[in-house]
């Protein structure tokens, strides 16, 4: 035996070792912890039937209907958050196992519908207002996000520059870099009011499938908000202060992600410390100042 068929002897002897269910346990790992972005929890139901689809006891689709079933006859307040990460979750399970993929913008939309259907009555639409979200990591300041009036054509041509790539001729680190460079510029132009980074992460997660990556679900299960975080500090400048947009986080995430780095991966690594900087600046001076007048007064 050569070592070719060595090689493909032991990765077929490695497969077969795989416990049962554990593709799909990868799945749904990626799928609910991408649902700390928005600081939602599963119901301890979805925990149940879930474990059973891992199991092979229950179908996905059996457990969709299971789902409703559970949230049309439940008798007590509906949680809704609770609503919106169980159905969002089931979703993003039931898209993963669908043998597609399409680069394109109406693909992105997509998945924005097929993943909030449940949830959003705008589901798959393009938001028509301009917005800021306050970001922790750097002191309730904003990421500058794409313009209302020009969403489609921003996608179109992130989308169409990847689409004139061919990472067949990249070695990994340039693959990397890249996947990296179109993560971020696709999020940056946050097209829907909601939903936008878990639409973003299963894009590229099929994506990557579709170019023949194998992809490490897992590290979602709790790096989502390092994930998203890492996202903010890709596109986030402030040229007063002079801090420029930073993808060295991002780039750590995907060096996990596709070649199984063990990259430390802290979300307290990413705070823009310059900011609380001047935050404590202005406060200190202010106070200066009113003691100042109030001495005068």
């Amino acid at each position: 035996m050569n070592e070719k068929d060595l090689d493909s002897s032991m990765n077929s002897y490695q497969e077969e070792q795989k416990p049962k269910g554990y593709i799909t346990q990868l799945q749904w790992d990626m799928a609910i912890g991408l649902q700390q972005v928005d600081n939602l929890k599963p119901s301890k139901y979805l925990e149940q039937i879930s474990e059973k689809n891992i199991l092979g006891e229950l179908t996905i689709k059996e457990v969709e209907q299971s789902l409703k079933e559970y949230y049309t006859t439940k008798e007590k307040g509906i949680n809704h958050n609770e609503l919106e990460c169980d159905f969002v979750s089931m979703r993003i399970v039931k898209l993963l196992n669908q043998d597609n993929f399409e680069l394109s913008v109406d693909y992105l939309k997509y998945i924005h519908k097929y993943l909030f259907q449940d949830v959003y009555e705008f589901a798959g639409e393009f938001r028509k207002i301009d917005f800021s979200k306050h970001e922790k990591i750097l002191n309730n300041d904003s990421v500058a996000y794409g313009d209302s009036k020009t969403l489609n054509e921003s996608l179109e041509y992130d989308i169409s520059i990847e689409k004139e790539k061919d990472y067949k001729d990249m070695n990994i680190v340039e693959v990397i870099k890249n996947i990296t460079d179109f993560t971020s510029s696709i999020w940056q132009v946050h097209p829907f009011r909601e939903g936008n980074t878990r639409t973003t992460a299963v894009f590229i997660e099929k994506y990557l499938i579709s170019l023949g990556y194998n992809v490490d679900n897992s590290l979602f299960k709790d790096k989502s908000v390092y994930f998203r975080n890492a996202l903010v500090r890709s596109n986030y400048f402030n040229n007063y202060l002079n801090i420029k947009e930073d993808k060295t986080y991002l780039i750590k995430f995907y060096e996990n992600l596709l070649l199984g780095k063990n990259n430390n991966l802290h979300s307290e690594d990413l705070i823009v410390k310059q900011l609380f900087w001047k935050k404590r600046k202005e406060v200190y001076y202010e106070l200066c100042r009113w003691k100042i007048n109030r001495t005068r007064g």
